[in-house]
């Protein structure tokens, strides 16, 4: 694939889609040290994300490969759901981890469903971030 673009801090849905562990549950992701056992990105599929959204070259600090869907909500590390995320303009990768962190925590407290959180931040992830501040959150 490439010809990728991300568009108003989303990646672009025919790229990257987002990718689960099909078999993660809501109790294995609230383990503590769930994310760290399951995280597996090669340098050489960073640089085909990089690649695929057409970025030859960039800032220490400018991008992050991200998962569309968090480890921490069982997504998974397949390429589908990897994308250069940029840091700025604003919400961007660091907003969206306080995204992952506030789904995960939702998720493990049973208020919302682990599909659930799947598919809101796959589809997008900047609505969850519109709730989450003007619940203060």
């Amino acid at each position: 694939t490439s010809g990728c673009a991300a568009s108003g801090g989303l990646p672009d849905a025919a790229c990257t889609p987002g990718a689960i562990f099909p078999d993660a549950t809501a109790q294995q992701i609230c383990q503590s040290g769930y994310s760290s056992s399951v995280r597996n990105v090669p340098t050489s599929e960073k640089n085909q994300a990089y690649a695929e959204y057409g970025i030859a070259s960039h800032a220490p600090g400018q991008y992050e490969v991200d998962h569309l869907v968090s480890l921490e909500l069982g997504g998974s590390n397949d390429i589908s759901n990897l994308w250069p995320e940029a840091a700025s303009p604003t919400p961007g990768f660091h907003q969206k981890d306080s995204v992952e962190n506030y789904l995960h925590s939702q998720v493990c407290s049973g208020a919302v469903s682990l599909h659930q959180a799947q598919v809101e931040i796959a589809t997008n992830w900047l609505q969850v971030y519109q709730v989450m501040q003007s619940q203060g959150s």
